[in-house]
């Protein structure tokens, strides 16, 4: 990728960086800014950026297992929580973007740099961060791998030898997402070609089943449920006017029954519903009693505020807080926006693997450029080069990756469908050959649980490197011993503080299940998303130069997007905990 010709380069020697915030931090030092390339539909390769390696990594588990979980029970009247999560990580990902432009340093670091200090944005962010040590991912790409050894869903929590055929795969799995990590050269672009192959197998195959076995009504319900804001979860009888009779419209689940509420049968005695325990009244395998409210409909009819279904709120809180990239997850953005090597992250380096690093270094220290009449034109096309990379490449891709996932729970499982603790990866795959048929059926059986562990799997490396690289660039940055170090070893202390990430992911992977990872992550990702979002302003409104700083505009939308992340994860806090007996 070619930069355009630049401006005749401001006289850096002259400009003395500023070291604002937190003086146990480094002073950055001071550099020229060069230009933005120049984009033309020829050259379309400089798009080719962080937008699609975390565009490609949106389609994980969020997508495949929550976004399909919540769609086969409720359609595609939910997916508008999914709306506003993708669209206040876009505003998130502008805005660490801006940061890493400015200082060639990852949003993480610029945090570190704020008063108190580091120490204490260290104790705080080790507990916001803790869901991404959860290795859901391997966990649940176990579930696929093993229907196809053994030609059925698993049943671990009754088959002992399910049970150790699961835990064993997710072991292996988890190991071999980590492969991109160590060997390759730069670690951005080992991640950068798994993220490709991901991207083209798995959307290429799922568009073909769109175009070939889905139908318009299916997209017609996911593209109107992105948009349906204001949709809640309630329970409900299908006989809305109670006249006994199925009138038109009223057939929520399109069973062709007049379905009534189901109450929950606690079989197991642990104090809570579980899938499978309810009185099967209608004897259809599914509870009846799932329905949707729209708020603002049902306040303007005088009917009051619906009473929300608040059983549901910690599977929506987990879409929402891994649909898109989520959590701490999305810092990664500006990471590689510098291994990229746009901005001011042209000076400062790239993080290698522990092998074939060809001597790649990495900067201790930020690297800044004095923002004047020459500068701001570059800074600007730098800004609309992020902006096209957001809104062309990874916005799309995050609404792409949820709604094909979700097109095959709405078109090949019935309405009310739901999903227990181990099948959720592979609940589409005999719906899916079913509709296809005999003769090509077992093929695509497999080809859709394939897709299920590429997604998953696949998703792996961004999501640990992601963890790996905001601790990794806080420490030698941070670090006075660290900083000593000669720059090209900034590969021994990835590979470091891999080893422990792997002995922690082996340790959880041994004792939680899927659904147990995937919620516990949701929780702690939406915590964490919330509160990032506010403090990067903070960060961008005292450490930057008042010219470069975000408007009153992208202020507002942080805020507002901080505090809807919060709200969802305040709401699963409480229904958690009602859940396993704690209130």
């Amino acid at each position: 990728m070619t930069a355009a010709p630049s401006s005749p380069p401001e006289n850096s020697s002259t400009f003395t960086p500023p070291h604002p915030g937190s003086p146990q931090m480094p002073r950055w030092d001071a550099a020229e800014l060069i230009d933005a390339p120049s984009f033309t539909w020829r050259n379309w390769t400089a798009l080719i950026g962080p937008g699609l390696v975390m565009g490609a990594a949106a389609i994980g588990g969020g997508e495949w297992l929550q976004g399909p979980v919540v769609t086969a029970r409720y359609g595609g009247g939910l997916l508008w929580l999914a709306t506003l999560s993708i669209v206040g990580q876009v505003f998130y990902n502008l805005e660490i973007s801006r940061y890493t432009l400015y200082s060639g340093e990852p949003i993480f670091t610029g945090k570190f740099r704020l008063l108190p200090g580091p120490m204490f944005w260290l104790c705080l962010y080790l507990v916001l961060d803790f869901g991404a040590v959860f290795p859901y991912l391997a966990s649940n790409a176990a579930t696929p791998v093993a229907m196809m050894i053994l030609d059925r869903v698993p049943d671990p929590d009754h088959i002992s030898g399910d049970f150790w055929l699961m835990r064993g795969l997710s072991y292996v799995i988890f190991l071999l997402g980590m492969l991109p990590l160590i060997f390759g050269g730069k670690v951005y672009n080992s991640v950068k070609a798994v993220m490709t192959f991901k991207l083209v197998t798995v959307v290429g195959f799922l568009l073909f089943l769109a175009f070939m076995y889905s139908k318009a009504a299916t997209w017609k319900e996911i593209c109107s449920g992105f948009v349906k804001f204001g949709n809640v979860p309630i329970e409900r009888s299908e006989d809305f006017n109670g006249n006994g009779v199925l009138d038109p419209g009223e057939d929520w689940d399109s069973d062709g029954r007049l379905d009534s509420v189901e109450s929950w049968d606690d079989k197991n005695r642990n104090g809570r519903p579980d899938a499978g325990e309810f009185n099967d009244q209608d004897q259809d395998g599914r509870r009846d009693g799932d329905n949707l409210e729209n708020v603002f409909v049902s306040l303007w009819e005088g009917r009051g505020f619906p009473t929300i279904n608040l059983a549901i709120i910690a599977g929506l809180s987990a879409m929402v807080a891994v649909a898109g990239s989520g959590g701490l997850t999305n810092t990664t953005v500006s990471v590689y926006t510098r291994d990229q090597g746009w901005g001011m992250g042209h000076h400062v380096g790239a993080i290698p693997t522990i092998f074939g690093n060809r001597r790649l270094e990495l900067s201790h220290t930020g690297v800044v450029f004095d923002v004047n009449e020459q500068t701001l034109p570059r800074w600007r096309r730098w800004q609309k080069h992020i902006l096209r990379d957001q809104l062309i490449v990874w916005g799309p891709a995050c609404f792409v990756g949820l709604a094909l996932p979700s097109m095959l729970s709405v078109q090949f499982l019935p309405r009310g469908t739901t999903a227990n603790d181990w099948n959720a990866a592979g609940m589409t795959a005999d719906g899916v050959a079913n509709a296809v048929g005999s003769t090509w059926g077992p093929l695509f059986w497999f080809l859709t649980l394939f897709c299920g562990f590429l997604v998953l799997a696949g998703t792996i490396p961004v999501t640990a490197d992601g963890f790996l690289r905001r601790w990794v660039d806080v420490f030698w940055t941070g670090s006075k011993r660290l900083r000593s170090w000669d720059p090209a070893h900034i590969g021994r202390l990835y590979f470091m503080v891999l080893c422990c990430y792997v002995a922690f992911g082996f340790l959880m992977l041994s004792f939680t299940s899927p659904k147990q990872l995937i919620e516990i992550t949701g929780l702690f990702y939406n915590y964490a998303l919330g509160f990032s979002c506010w403090h990067t302003i903070g960060v961008n409104t005292i450490l930057l130069p008042k010219a470069i700083r975000p408007g009153w505009f992208m202020r507002i939308a942080m805020f507002l997007a901080g505090a809807f992340f919060l709200a969802m994860a305040v709401l699963a806090t409480v229904q958690l905990l009602r859940k396993y007996g704690f209130i």
